[in-house]
């Protein structure tokens, strides 16, 4: 039935008609395909790559870099200090090979690898094909042996990428450089750091900001364009913009400026010094409700602050609360405003963030208990779902900040196993996406999530959560995974999982890569690994049908979908299969070859064509329409063929071998 490198619908070891019937070779659906069906990949998303582009300034040899990379099967090494912006260039190096192209068989690839081998049940990267473009950023490796085992990686990639025409970039790591192979030395290239002035002015410019040059002349400007990470000085014009946008600092761009001046500069020292100013545990625990909570309303700020106060075990005060200091004066001395509308938020820009990371930092005994109080007071009925969100995204920053992913992950489950409904629970999304796009920590986010849905029992909520944080978030990054992962949770039972299952259709419908996946996980692993084999076969034939196959159709991965089907007992899930093939066929005499096809999928087996005749015989019964009359006497035919071809076989097979004297 199949060969190495075809796929045939006969039993011969290569292309030879054996048959009286017509004969199908797929060249190129075996071996070479099987290997290009998965991949680890990060999309490096296309509006993310223009967003950067309009924003972004040259380094130093920038242009010595792009020289090297334009010729196709090129390699580029960068070598650069980090807050350089190394990772950026990077990209722009390859987005500036020109637009993302077609071939013959898909969409030219924009993906970063993994320097590490692929994890979490998925399968090795596919291999470049050409005219693809590749980012693989060592920097984050710190160690020798790690840096090692990238070498090797980077080695087979380098022979890939040279033999088929693609283009890869790497970011080497810094504080190695005696550990660089020599033989690298002609492809790496020495970035310098780019002009502060030029990155500032390109991002207010993108802002619309009104300013003229004098402006950025600034005395508070020229140590951050000397010194500060490429992503300080993005974050800067990102506070001018919040300055601006706010009303409540001024109408002038040195006014905005100013603020957010004051914002980037280092606050720890005036925070430690408010905090311990404030030295009661009301004062502190106010402050901090404040920050995680701002721009919520004041009552709920004060219930959140409440909520702090008894998860900490504070012991209440024994005087009533027309003893205590009112409200109002217990904001106003930690500068905190209420707006017109009751809505809190500190008088200086950006000041909350400044005491987030303060608390987190210096009280790492509180972190247990700060995420079990996000736990309760996100749901705090006066809030809105932007500010459960919002909240949610400050907690997670300050929780992966300093080396507690489980903290956000193990909330994230805990609301969506709360969650009712079909639309689930926004935090636990957030928490999820949060998590995913994180760059130290989203290989860890999708172990977990792997490890979850390979859990024997998940709530419904939990298992939307999952799905829609595949849909927006991993399948953007890691699509290869978000196809794993989705159908792990579309073969359970229940209305979560059926969510789950038009998702993952949804993803691979227009993506002919990723249906070869799916149809190869299902009709491999998923069937011979699954107890009971009829979920990842309800999967499958749902899969195949006419109306969820890439247009144009691709034949020999229905083929390989359809001939697993055909390879399990007889069941009605077949007949939607079927009928829906044969709709097709009877639309558009074009998709004919399915019929023949479908039967050769049958490898000649005697139940499954009566079944096959059967489900025609139904479908043009019902409507007693002479088109689909006709088309059922040609698929009555290709089964008359296939059984006139095993009968034959059958009877060959019984004459025995032929003695030498009977060899022609």
């Amino acid at each position: 039935m199949t060969a190495s490198d075809r796929v045939t619908v006969n039993d011969a070891r290569g292309p030879v008609n054996n048959g009286p019937g017509p004969q199908y070779v797929f060249y190129g659906a075996g071996v070479a395909w099987r290997s290009r069906r998965s991949a680890e990949s990060l999309r490096i998303v296309r509006e993310d790559r223009f967003h950067l582009a309009e924003r972004f300034a040259s380094p130093g040899n920038f242009r010595v870099a792009a020289d090297l990379l334009e010729k196709p099967g090129s390699v580029v090494l960068l070598d650069a200090q980090p807050g350089t912006g190394r990772r950026a260039a990077a990209i722009m190096l390859l987005h500036q090979l020109g637009e993302d192209g077609e071939t013959d068989e898909e969409a030219i690839r924009f993906e970063e690898l993994s320097p590490g081998k692929p994890k979490d049940g998925d399968e090795e990267p596919a291999p470049p094909g050409a005219g693809d473009r590749f980012l693989l950023d060592l920097s984050r490796i710190t160690d020798e042996e790690a840096y090692t085992e990238a070498q090797r990686r980077l080695a087979g990639l380098r022979s890939q990428v040279h033999e088929v025409g693609a283009h890869l970039v790497v970011v080497l790591p810094s504080g190695l450089a005696h550990a660089h192979p020599p033989e690298l030395a002609p492809y790496t290239v020495r970035l310098e750091r780019p002009r502060g002035i030029a990155v500032i002015t390109r991002c207010l410019r993108m802002d619309l900001m009104p300013f003229v040059p004098e402006d950025l002349r600034h005395p508070g400007l020229q140590l951050l364009y000397d010194r500060s990470p490429m992503r300080e000085l993005a974050r800067l014009a990102g506070l001018v913009r919040t300055a601006r946008d706010s009303g409540r600092f001024g109408s002038d761009f040195a006014s905005w400026l100013d603020q957010a001046l004051y914002a980037v500069k280092d606050r720890a020292t005036e925070v430690g010094k408010r905090v311990n100013t404030a030295c009661t545990a009301p004062e502190r625990a106010l402050l901090l409700a404040a920050a995680v909570f701002e721009e919520a309303h004041a009552d709920t700020v004060h219930e959140a602050w409440r909520g702090l106060l008894k998860t900490v075990g504070h012991e209440e005060e024994a005087s009533t609360d027309l003893e205590r200091m009112d409200f109002g004066q217990r904001l106003r001395t930690l500068g905190i405003e209420r707006d017109p509308d009751g809505r809190l938020r500190f008088e200086q820009l950006a000041y909350a963030d400044a005491v987030r990371t303060y608390f987190w930092a210096n009280f790492p005994g509180l972190r247990e208990k700060l995420a079990e109080w996000i736990g309760v007071t996100t749901g705090l009925p006066g809030l809105t779902t932007d500010d459960r969100v919002n909240i949610v995204v400050r907690f997670g920053e300050r929780a992966l900040a300093t080396g507690r992913p489980d903290h956000l992950f193990d909330l994230a489950v805990l609301w969506a196993d709360g969650a009712t409904g079909a639309s689930g629970d926004a935090r636990a999304v957030a928490a999820l996406e949060l998590g995913l796009s994180h760059e130290g920590f989203g290989a860890w986010f999708r172990r977990r999530m792997y490890d979850c849905v390979n859990s024997t029992s998940l709530s419904d909520g939990v298992v939307r959560a999952l799905t829609a944080a595949c849909v927006r978030s991993l399948s953007s990054t890691h699509p290869d995974q978000a196809v794993v992962r989705l159908r792990h949770l579309a073969v359970r039972e229940g209305e979560a999982a059926r969510a789950a299952e038009e998702a993952l259709f949804g993803l691979v419908g227009d993506d002919r890569r990723l249906y070869r996946l799916l149809v190869d996980r299902l009709r491999g692993p998923a069937l011979r690994e699954s107890r009971a084999a009829e979920p990842p076969l309800r999967l499958l034939t749902e899969l195949l049908r006419s109306d969820r196959v890439p247009d144009p159709p691709r034949w020999p991965d229905l083929f390989l979908g359809w001939e697993a089907v055909f390879s399990q007992p007889p069941t009605k899930l077949w007949d939607v299969l079927v009928k829906s093939w044969l709709d097709t066929a009877a639309d558009d005499r074009t998709r004919e070859m399915a019929l023949d096809l479908m039967v050769g999928a049958t490898r000649g087996r005697t139940i499954a064509l009566h079944r096959l005749y059967a489900i025609a015989c139904d479908w043009a019964g019902a409507a007693r329409d002479p088109v689909r009359t006709a088309v059922a006497a040609r698929l009555w035919q290709h089964i008359d063929q296939a059984q006139y071809a095993r009968a034959d076989r059958t009877q060959r097979a019984g004459d025995g071998p032929r003695t030498t004297e009977e060899a022609p």
